[in-house]
């Protein structure tokens, strides 16, 4: 009866590549759902403060029908750009408004937003903002519209 030698150092030797092999796809696996949480999280503060700015509006419903909470960004959102806190409450609640957004989903280039009210109450806000961080399956440049009736 012949002897083999070295023949179970090959099997653990296998089964070390085989496990490495599934520890590199369980990295990538994390990695990409890291990116996929944090453009979900983005996605979800654009929606939370486009309701933020119409519950505002919905508690200053004829001012809002006035047209007096329309705005639009010139750049990007950024404490330059946001509008002035001035003395009416229209004023300081866009400022706020303007100011969370930035911080929530970030001062770049690419978030700016709009917010359009007609005489009926029918408002609309759209954010724009850079979702470059979601990897290979999101767009550089994502919209959140949010249209309501107060």
């Amino acid at each position: 009866m012949a002897r083999q030698s070295g023949v179970g150092l090959i099997e653990v030797l296998v089964a070390v590549l085989v496990l490495s092999i599934a520890f590199l796809g369980v990295a990538a696996l994390q990695a990409v759902s890291l990116s996929t949480s944090n453009s979900a999280m983005a996605r979800s503060m654009a929606t939370i403060s486009s309701y933020s700015i119409l519950d505002a509006m919905r508690a200053d419903s004829v001012n809002a029908k006035a047209g007096l909470y329309n705005t639009t960004t010139n750049g990007p959102v950024s404490t330059s750009s946001c509008p002035a806190a001035g003395s009416t409450l229209i004023s300081v609640q866009t400022n706020q408004w303007c100011t969370q957004l930035g911080a929530s989903l970030g001062v770049s280039t690419g978030t700016t937003y709009a917010v359009n009210c007609d005489s009926f109450g029918k408002c609309s806000v759209s954010i724009v903002f850079d979702d470059s961080r979601s990897g290979s399956g999101g767009a550089q440049a994502q919209t959140v519209s949010t249209v309501a009736y107060l």
